[in-house]
């Protein structure tokens, strides 16, 4: 571990920077003893003890030094070594300051009363693992942590603080000091690597993570991607090879403050500068594999040192070339203590000869540590139970192995946690080789839009399958938890990730439903107009006059205004229009059956009235027929006047009924008020049906009650299909469907009854005579 060199520069830099200011204990020189104890609990005990006997012998309880001028312990490095320190400088009451990484144990004060850790305490860490996991996507992240208190609450954080954000644990691992059976180490590596995912958190510190630390030396874990936190010395166990297996490893490391004028310090320290500096002759011949002075050993001659080389040419692995953070915590220790006994001299005696003069109270040294910072001084409002809390920010430096043996760690980014910000540049990472690319960890592939997330039963919340939104329902983001609906004046796409703008749309003339039923009408109504036309030019016929010739032009007027009538369908619905269609409709269609209803009497009537000075003859008149036509039309207005006076028919947009367009169409208002005008024209066909049914074996030469039959039964079977239809049937669709009825119906009626009287008049005039009248109605 030759790089914690830097822990005893760093020492060396503090104590020469506060001998020279004036301003901090001024006439006062501070000292120091360095004792290693090698990273071993039994050295750092042994030590300690040394430490308190003085030089010699290690006598438990004698002082053999009678100049002992040492009044605080920095150390140890790490947890382990601390709490194996505590245990014997506590019971003299030593102030001992830690500069390892933070520990839940050692901030107990029953245990360790008078341990005072320099290190943070990471309370943050969590959120900034988060914020990672967040801005790289990686929703399902394995845990490995270290089987104590610290590791325990940090996975408790880390946990609960995941859930909030969407994010799962593919598994959690705790590492013991040591593997409880044979075949562990074996189970544990496998539940590792059988795991979906690819990346893994480590939190420990170097101690306690040390089986894992061997295990890599061993097995090197392909596939995965490792995320870490600086507390964790992954290179102290490590040999150069192994290191390359660490590449592309991103760590947070505590946002340090540089402490200034060390590198200016550093290129001054050198075995020719400092020749009484023992440790540093031997530092710089390993690390830089060369002798200071020439020798010769194993037959083999060493090359010389270089006088030009300086810390700027030891290898990364030998020395870090940035602060490293427990050389941080040293600088300022150092610098804590040196507030400390400043503010002592000021208030608790008047001179250091006072204090040296009963070593054992510098216990208090304690107290007034929780009341100084290390860059500030004794502020009062600091004090309380441990170091003091302040906003954590972490850098997030990038592993990198190189050829021969070199490696270094680059800075790629920082997060502020508290304040959620994150700034990372992606393109300066370089990732492990098994990933070309930015590493993908889930359980799930991410739903795309147009989809949503449903989760596996009995999963976490990150594993979960992909289903397509139903229908009407969109999702325009990633990993939709649910579908929502488009508003009603839109409708989803064909991949339903997005809404679009409906359509306006009505039954046009322009379209080609609209051009053949336009058509239609107005080829029917040119048709009946001629039929007219064709009546009236033969009025004086047998055939016209036969039946009523007056109701005749009655019903002809009355389809031809059916057939137009069926226009106000077509075209964009206006509330004028939405009123008119439907009662011009009704009325209209009224006057036919009407008329059709007296016709139909009036031939019964003319059969059963042939008898001189029947009674009969009387309803024959034609004003008779007019007045019923009158009667059954002024019914019809009033039902239809009932209609617009209560609930008329309005205009209104349906959004339902085609997913792509807004239908513009009208509302019948009163649906009951609609059947009731279709339900009487439906009486007044039934009527005539069954009239010109029971007329239908009169003599047939001009007698129309079989074309009335005729009509009356397409007319009925046409509305009575209609109904249904109508019924299930939206938009436009439902519109053509009416305008259908209403010309087919018309155009029943108009065939029914006069085609065959057109071929007479037309084609057979000579059977249009009064002779074969009269020759047929004889039996």
């Amino acid at each position: 571990m030759l790089k914690h060199y830097q822990h005893f520069l760093t020492v060396q830099f503090a104590v020469d920077e506060i001998n020279k200011d004036p301003h901090l204990l001024p006439n006062i020189s501070l000292g120091y003893q360095l004792l290693n104890n090698f990273h071993e609990s039994r050295l750092a005990v042994e030590n300690s003890l040394m430490w308190l006997s003085g030089k010699g012998p290690t006598i438990p309880n004698y002082s053999c030094d009678g100049q002992h001028k040492s009044m605080v312990v920095i150390g140890g490095m790490s947890s382990t070594l601390s709490m194996a320190m505590a245990t014997l400088l506590g019971l003299y009451k030593v102030p001992q300051l830690s500069y390892g990484s933070f520990d839940l144990l050692l901030s107990d004060e029953v245990l360790y009363p008078y341990v005072y850790q320099l290190g943070s305490r990471e309370s943050t860490l969590h959120l900034a693992a988060v914020q990672l996991m967040l801005h790289f996507g990686w929703t399902w992240v394995g845990l490995i942590i270290s089987d104590d208190l610290t590791g325990e609450q940090f996975f408790r954080h880390l946990k609960e603080e995941m859930a909030w954000n969407g994010l799962c644990l593919a598994f959690i691992e705790q590492v013991s000091e040591k593997f409880k059976q044979q075949d562990e180490d074996i189970k544990f590596l496998s539940r590792i690597l059988v795991s979906s995912s690819n990346v893994i958190f480590i939190y420990g510190n170097t101690d306690s993570l040390k089986i894992f630390s061997e295990l890599l030396m061993i097995f090197a874990f392909y596939g995965k991607m490792f995320i870490i936190s600086a507390s964790w010395d992954y290179s102290a166990y490590s040999t150069d090879e192994m290191m390359s297996n660490f590449h592309g490893t991103l760590i947070f490391s505590q946002y340090k403050r540089e402490i200034p004028g060390f590198t200016d310090f550093l290129k001054s320290v050198h075995p020719r500068a400092n020749p009484e500096d023992i440790f540093l002759k031997s530092y710089w011949e390993l690390a830089l594999n060369c002798l200071l002075s020439e020798r010769k050993n194993l037959n083999m001659t060493y090359r010389q040192c270089d006088e030009s080389l300086t810390f700027a040419d030891v290898p990364p692995i030998f020395f870090d070339k940035t602060t490293m953070e427990l050389s941080s915590n040293i600088y300022n220790g150092v610098y804590l203590l040196a507030h400390t006994l400043h503010q002592m001299l000021q208030t608790e005696a008047k001179d250091l000869s006072e204090l040296l003069a009963y070593p054992l109270l510098s216990w208090k040294l304690l107290h007034f540590l929780k009341c100084v910072n290390a860059v500030t001084g004794f502020k009062p409002e600091l004090c309380g139970d441990g170091p003091s809390m302040t906003a954590e920010t972490y850098d997030i430096l990038n592993f990198r192995s190189f050829p021969g043996k070199i490696w270094s760690e680059v800075k790629v980014g920082e997060v502020i946690p508290h304040e959620k910000v994150l700034s990372i540049n992606e393109e300066d990472i370089d990732w492990p080789e098994d990933f070309p690319q930015i590493p993908s960890s889930t359980c799930s592939v991410a739903c795309g839009p147009g989809f949503r997330k449903q989760l596996r039963e009995g999963q976490p919340i990150c594993c979960f399958d992909c289903t397509l939104c139903p229908d009407g329902k969109i999702s325009n983001i990633t990993d939709a938890e649910e579908c929502m609906k488009c508003p009603e004046d839109h409708y989803p796409s064909k991949e339903k990730d997005r809404c679009l703008p409906k359509t306006v749309t009505y039954l046009a003339y322009e379209e080609t439903l609209g051009k053949f039923l336009a058509s239609s009408a107005f080829c029917f109504s040119i048709l009946t107009t001629f039929v007219l036309g064709v009546f009236v030019m033969h009025r004086d016929t047998p055939i016209v006059k036969a039946n009523n010739r007056s109701l005749s032009y009655i019903l002809l007027i009355s389809l031809t205004l059916c057939f137009l009538s069926s226009l106000l369908f077509l075209g964009r619905p206006t509330p004028v229009t939405c009123i008119l269609r439907q009662t011009t409709f009704a009325i209209v269609f009224t006057v036919a059956i009407a008329s059709i209803l007296a016709k139909t009497i009036t031939v019964v009537l003319a059969f059963r009235a042939t008898k001189p000075g029947s009674q009969l003859r009387r309803w024959l008149r034609p004003a008779v027929s007019h007045s019923l036509i009158f009667l059954c039309t002024l019914i019809q207005m009033c039902i239809c006047g009932i209609w617009l006076g209560t609930y008329p028919p309005f205009l209104e947009k349906d959004t339902h009924s085609e997913a792509s367009f807004i239908v513009i169409q009208c509302n019948e208002g009163s649906l009951v008020t609609f059947y009731c005008v279709l339900g009487y024209m439906g009486f007044l066909a039934l009527v005539s049906f069954t009239l010109a049914f029971l007329a239908r074996n009169l003599p047939d030469t001009f007698n129309e009650a079989k074309y009335l039959t005729f009509s009356m039964l397409v007319f009925c079977s046409v509305w009575i299909a209609f109904l249904p239809t109508y019924q299930s049937t939206k938009g436009k669709a439902m519109v053509a469907m009416e305008i259908f009825s209403i010309l087919v119906s018309s155009a029943g009626i108009l065939i029914c009854i006069f085609a065959p009287k057109c071929y007479v008049i037309l084609l057979r005039p000579d059977r249009n005579t009064l002779e074969i009248l009269r020759n047929k109605a004889s039996p």
